[in-house]
């Protein structure tokens, strides 16, 4: 007797939670100190005239608490494409040149060493995401990876182009959904941003401007997700992914903006973005975490996007959070800048690296349950809700 179409779909789907498998990132070798960056900037660009806004900008560096930044472009490279450093020339073939080749590259990079990691063979990776805020091209950043790291040609990939800082959250919520509907699926994850695409002077009339060029830099995060590990073949799961959901913010239309035009991708603050997260956040917490019986905001582990140290400093007042709960948060902001999508990766890295140095139990700090918050345009909030897993060993360096 053939099976009914309830028996093929329940064949279908796996049978426990997705969970992150491995992480990998990377970043370009060129490394800028903060401190230097007000002088180097403004050299490269020609602006040192501009003395009261080169101060302005100090200002907003000196308080990013952002320690260094990696990035792509180079002063030669700046030096040969003038228009890139005017505030407004049209520049975008010559910004598509860059990312459409590197973009691809840095997130192999990060895919080699998360592979690594997970210790299985590459022809077992099912599903291929990727993300990029970076350019736009067809066949897009997946098929480019596809082909460098030498995936099987039916890997089912799926290329997100022009999202922002929140999709590191959305594509952990697509990997969950795409590894349990799929059984033995494997969902190769990879937020690649080079801000090739968005650099370019400043402008003493367009100050949100000067802010992403202080916060914005340069890197690259893979992992590997899929459910019902084989922890007989190695698999070793660091993180399981409970439930997702995304939400716009209320009032919040044109708080973040990009658009994408012939002098590349402009950038746009126009309100009060960390006031507007601060505000609704308690209610994505309530509403994620209502379900296991938790309210206090303590009693969890964090991984928040850092769009800003404003945006955390109000998050952290206002849900009366103790300092060390950003701590993981705050040391890629410190060490990497704000990476746009890829950041919530490199912190996840970060929390379980960190915990087992300090010899946790879990990948969570010790902690079972942990939340994933990526803040972007739109005002768009994606929430993850994780549990932590034993500790089992070192992670792969």
């Amino acid at each position: 007797m053939a099976p009914t179409v309830e028996e093929i779909r329940k064949g279908q789907r796996a049978d426990g939670a997705a969970a992150v498998l491995a992480i990998g990132t990377a970043n370009p070798p060129n490394a800028v100190l903060q401190a230097d960056y007000p002088d180097y900037y403004f050299r490269i660009t020609n602006s040192d005239h501009m003395s009261d806004l080169k101060l302005k900008f100090k200002r907003m560096c000196d308080k990013s608490m952002i320690r260094k930044r990696h990035m792509h472009l180079t002063e030669e490279f700046l030096k040969q494409n003038p228009d890139m450093c005017a505030y407004m020339a049209p520049s975008l073939d010559a910004r598509q040149d860059v990312v459409v080749v590197e973009v691809p590259k840095l997130g192999k990079e990060a895919a080699v060493r998360a592979i690594k990691e997970w210790g299985q063979p590459k022809s077992k990776i099912t599903h291929l995401v990727f993300c990029t805020t970076s350019g736009v091209d067809m066949p897009g950043a997946d098929y480019q990876l596809t082909k460098l790291l030498g995936l099987r040609p039916s890997v089912k990939r799926l290329m997100m182009y022009q999202q922002g800082c929140f999709a590191g959250g959305t594509v952990l919520r697509l990997a969950k959904d795409l590894a349990e509907n799929n059984r033995h699926a494997r969902v190769l994850v990879v937020c690649s941003e080079i801000t090739a695409v968005t650099f370019r002077g400043p402008s003493d009339t367009h100050l949100d401007s000067l802010v992403g060029q202080a916060l914005f830099s340069d890197g690259a995060a893979a992992v590997i997700v899929g459910a019902d590990p084989d922890t007989s073949a190695g698999e070793r799961p660091l993180f399981e992914m409970v439930s997702a959901a995304q939400t716009i913010l209320p009032d919040s239309d044109g708080a973040i903006d990009g658009h994408l035009r012939e002098v590349g991708l402009t950038f746009h603050l126009l309100k009060d973005v960390p006031g507007l997260i601060s505000k609704n956040i308690e209610k994505s917490l309530s509403e994620a975490f209502s379900p296991l019986g938790i309210s206090d905001w303590n009693s969890i582990f964090w991984i928040a996007h850092p769009g800003g140290p404003a945006i955390l400093d109000q998050v952290e007042a206002k849900l009366g959070l103790k300092p060390d709960k950003m701590r993981a948060t705050r040391h890629v902001l410190s060490e990497y800048g704000n990476m746009s999508s890829a950041c919530v990766l490199f912190i996840l890295d970060e929390m379980r690296r960190k915990s087992a140095e300090e010899g946790a139990a879990t990948t969570g700090e010790g902690l079972d349950w942990g939340v994933l918050f990526g803040f972007g345009p739109g005002l768009t909030v994606e929430t993850v809700v994780l549990h932590s897993l034993p500790i089992q060993s070192s992670p792969a360096s």
